[in-house]
């Protein structure tokens, strides 16, 4: 069986928000998900910058800013949701972070149903730069 890129990290990083999701179930803010999956991942000693802002260009000019969740170990991009069930345009969303960022790798977290759910996202147009 093949290994995914980073999955030593992603799975660390799943296992971080089971021990979240298993503590305190479903029905919370997005915010106090992010702040208990803040906790594990440092006692789990993951390095990760959270709520990062960073600009979004088009045709090379900035034309805004937009906050990640976190950015794990310098490699993953992980994205929060507190909803009943992700639907495309919250796939789509997240990959389009990916995109923007340059990012390879992401995560899509969702803590609002009864079982946490989560997509790993590939960036298939990532550039080595």
């Amino acid at each position: 069986m093949e290994l995914l890129k980073h999955d030593d990290v992603t799975r660390k990083i799943i296992g971080c928000a089971m021990r979240v999701h298993t503590a305190l179930g479903n029905g919370f803010q997005e915010v106090i998900y992010q702040r208990a999956l803040e906790i594990e991942m440092a006692l789990d000693g993951l390095a990760f910058e959270r709520e990062k802002e960073m600009p979004i260009y088009y045709r090379d000019v900035e034309i805004g800013t937009r906050r990640v969740d976190f950015f794990v170990s310098g490699l993953i991009m992980v994205e929060l949701k507190a909803i009943i069930e992700l639907e495309d345009v919250h796939l789509a969303q997240s990959i389009n972070y990916l995109e923007a960022y340059n990012m390879e790798i992401g995560l899509l977290l969702n803590f609002g149903s009864k079982s946490l759910m989560f997509k790993r996202l590939l960036n298939k147009k990532f550039k080595i730069v």
